[in-house]
């Protein structure tokens, strides 16, 4: 027996020791790491502005904030905004990276954009609305990227709501400090809100691009197991941000020594420092805004697996989607095995927009890039899919194919074409039209007789432009954006009217 006892101790006192040296490597690993990250940083990332640097201190915290409402939210927005104008107005005489930047308020950019109104909430209201809405932006984004998106509901009836998400729309320094749990709570105090403006019965839509969309889903899956919460009668999401990759945890380690308070080490809090000429969508790219969008994606799937489990999921309001099957963004396959594989009726749409499968493109396109969308199209589904793709391999015209449980295939006429220089959309390219005063690829897009940002196609070498080449190649909005508009247009019609033949409770 006491052989036994003392075989038990060792194999123990064995067991700590491997489990600390485990946990000895792993916090050695994870200093090697942000070491190399520092380094880096340090010695590769271009000087740090006064934008990078600042910090304001007006925004919105969900922990300070916490019993505000969303009119305090918009009343400390707009001291916010007073502050970030007062801040920049003193860093005139900075130099050519200041005048033209998105902060020079008599640069080309602030032009371009009209002032750039867009960057701070907003809402739309009809004079008698028949529904509402709220809609979220992205990651590093404004509400500019939701606008055209805002602007159909509107046409449409809809009172809409377009929400600034804390850490955006002023300098990217405040990017530095905003947490996940800051957006969750400034989506669930607008949703309140317009939920409360939105007549009993009538549609009430939430929606969002990238990690906009994710958030609205988030929260849409909240209100099904919480009575007091409205539920929205439909759910719109461009560009979901679902599942990011397990790379992203590495945003959690690599910032680790910006905590030492030496001037240098700010770099380190940034993966990315870019010009910012950019009039809604910051450039620089921080660690912290990877760490939290991992965060937020990471609460979305835990939301989604436990709503699948108790099968709260057979609940969910229409769940329509519009994604680029090329995302380099977030990646489109998890819009479909994670969100959607767990839906079920024909109510759920994926549209998704296919690459341009011209056959001059045949020999230089990823075949990858097919993939993802044969696997979908061939196997079995439990909600409708539409297919956006070529009409046939020997030409550019466009097709909508609309695959719906246990029908057959439906085959749409778009009257729509490839433009000839385009091989895919993408993710940044989905809800701007075409034609978009600030994003439009259609020749003569822009403002005053400046044009747009994705009009330019500038060709040199690397290094001759304070950006990259590849950031101007990069389809920045989509030709097929009538499908998008049309589709929504439809919807809204169709909710409304099924609302109106069907009196709310509090009616009857």
């Amino acid at each position: 027996m006491r052989r036994v006892l003392d075989l038990t101790t060792t194999a123990s006192r064995h067991a700590v020791v491997w489990a600390v040296r485990a946990a000895l490597l792993f916090v050695a690993g994870c200093l090697i790491l942000a070491l190399g990250f520092t380094l880096y940083a340090v010695n590769a990332l271009p000087d740090l502005q006064p934008w990078h640097i600042t910090r304001l201190t007006k925004e919105f915290d969900a922990l300070r904030h916490a019993r505000t409402d969303f009119a305090g939210y918009l009343d400390l927005e707009k001291e916010l905004f007073d502050e970030a104008q007062a801040v920049s107005a003193t860093w005139r005489g900075l130099g050519e990276a200041f005048d033209h930047s998105r902060f020079n308020a008599d640069g080309s950019m602030r032009k371009l954009a009209d002032g750039a109104p867009y960057n701070r909430s907003f809402r739309l209201t009809p004079a008698a609305p028949i529904g509402g809405a709220l809609l979220v932006h992205g990651l590093t984004d404004s509400p500019y990227s939701v606008r055209a998106v805002a602007e159909v509901l509107y046409r449409s009836g809809f009172e809409v709501t377009v929400l600034r998400l804390p850490g955006h729309g002023t300098l990217p320094s405040m990017m530095t400090e905003m947490h996940a749990r800051d957006w969750q709570a400034a989506v669930e105090l607008a949703a309140r809100d317009v939920a409360a403006r939105t007549p009993p019965g009538a549609p009430y839509y939430v929606g969002g691009y990238s990690t906009g969309a994710s958030l609205a889903l988030h929260h849409t899956l909240r209100t099904l197991e919480d009575d007091s919460a409205r539920r929205p009668t439909r759910v719109l999401l461009l560009s979901p941000a679902i599942q990011l990759t397990p790379a992203a945890a590495l945003a959690n380690v690599i910032d680790f020594f910006s905590i030492i308070p030496v001037p240098v080490l700010e770099k380190v809090r940034w993966q990315e420092v870019v010009a910012e000429y950019d009039p809604y969508k910051f450039n620089s790219f921080p660690v912290n805004a990877s760490r939290q969008v991992n965060r937020a994606t990471n609460a979305l799937q835990a939301e989604l697996k436990a709503a699948a489990a108790d099968g709260r999921i057979g609940s969910m309001p229409p769940v329509v989607t519009w994604q680029s099957v090329v995302d380099s963004t977030v990646g489109s396959a998890p819009t479909v095995d994670v969100l959607y594989a767990r839906l079920s009726g024909a109510q759920h749409r994926l549209v998704m927009f296919d690459v341009n499968r011209s056959v001059r493109l045949a020999s230089v396109q990823r075949p990858g890039a097919r993939d993802l969308i044969e696997r979908v199209a061939r196997g079995e589904r439990r909600y409708t899919l539409e297919l956006v793709s070529n009409a046939s391999p020997e030409t550019l015209d466009i097709a909508l194919y609309r695959l719906a449980p246990g029908k057959p295939v439906e085959t749409v006429q778009t009257g729509l074409a490839w433009p000839r220089e385009l091989v895919s959309l993408g993710h940044v390219a989905l809800p701007f039209p075409p034609d978009d005063p600030v994003y439009g690829i259609q020749p003569g897009s822009g403002r005053d007789g400046l044009p747009s940002l994705g009009s330019l196609l500038l060709r040199g070498e690397s290094g001759a432009l304070t950006v990259s080449l590849g950031s101007l190649t990069r389809v920045r909005s989509n030709p097929f954006w009538p499908i998008i508009e049309s589709q929504i247009e439809a919807m809204a019609a169709a909710d409304v009217q099924s609302a109106t033949a069907t009196p709310s409770p509090a009616a009857r």
